[in-house]
């Protein structure tokens, strides 16, 4: 996906959400501030992470009001410290106010993901392993999950269904076996596309290999087996692994010389990174 694309994906989705949370009125902020008058408000980090989402913590007052100003004191994939003042929000107070929960909404949970990720990433430093996320992402979120994952230093799988060739255990079974799955999919999709296979023994991956998969994912299998795997495939196929790969038990994978390790927790178990808008004011008031 391109940034232009990402970018108008993003704009739809901030609108949408913004129409979800304000309805037909912010009926709080009409009710004490009737009237423009403008003012500023601090973005300040409650936690130590990784920041992630600024341009779309931004977009979120924008699209309320173009003449909203962020002054960002960090980018996005800087380490912050709790206590640290990232940013400053100026313009009507009725915007900041009635911006404030969708914008960091989006700003907590990416850099959450942004934060876990990295956390993953160190632990494999020093292997060949890299880290992958996958479609476990909440709907409508995808978009701004998969590029908080990137900013945290891991890499995409695919975005979509559109993006490639996965045939998993439910697809296998559909076409009648391995080998036929593969026939399936090498007939049917562009010659340009690769033919991932997700295998559960060491049976199946023989098979995926003598099919021709392009690539072997191991799914749900013990580190002696994926061991046994990778040294079966002998490079003659791209392999990752998969199932149930979480922060506690990535370290072991480095040992089984996968090519990649792909992980539903990025985005489906990171936890918010806590964050806060705080000493909102008239801005004729600061000092």
């Amino acid at each position: 996906m391109n940034n232009l694309t990402e970018k108008m994906i993003m704009d739809r989705l901030i609108q949408q959400a913004l129409e979800e949370d304000i309805g037909n009125e912010d009926v709080t902020t009409n009710a004490v501030m009737p009237e423009y008058k403008k003012g500023m408000v601090k973005l300040i980090a409650k936690q130590d992470g990784i920041i992630c989402g600024l341009n779309v913590f931004e977009r979120a007052f924008k699209l309320l009001d173009e003449g909203t100003t962020v002054a960002k004191f960090v980018k996005d994939g800087d380490e912050i410290k709790k206590g640290q003042r990232l940013a400053v929000v100026s313009g009507d107070i009725r915007v900041l106010l009635s911006g404030e929960r969708v914008a960091l909404n989006y700003l907590q949970r990416m850099s959450g993901i942004a934060t876990y990720t990295r956390s993953v990433v160190k632990l494999l430093e020093g292997c060949k392993t890299r880290l992958l996320d996958t479609r476990k992402t909440a709907p409508n979120m995808r978009v701004f999950e998969k590029y908080a994952v990137r900013v945290g230093g891991g890499n995409n799988h695919r975005y979509n269904l559109s993006d490639g060739v996965l045939l998993k255990d439910n697809h296998i079974g559909a076409a009648g076996g391995v080998k036929k799955a593969v026939e399936m999919a090498r007939a049917y999709a562009p010659f340009v596309r690769k033919i991932e296979v997700e295998v559960e023994n060491l049976d199946m991956c023989r098979e995926a290999l003598e099919a021709g998969a392009d690539i072997i994912m191991l799914d749900n299998m013990s580190v002696e087996d994926m061991k046994a795997a990778v040294k079966m495939i002998d490079g003659r196929a791209i392999t990752e692994c998969s199932g149930n790969v979480t922060l506690e038990n990535i370290a072991n994978i480095r040992e089984t010389g996968v090519d990649f390790v792909s992980s539903g927790a990025l985005t489906h178990s990171a936890p918010i990174l806590d964050l806060s808008l705080k000493e909102l004011h008239p801005e004729e008031d600061d000092k």
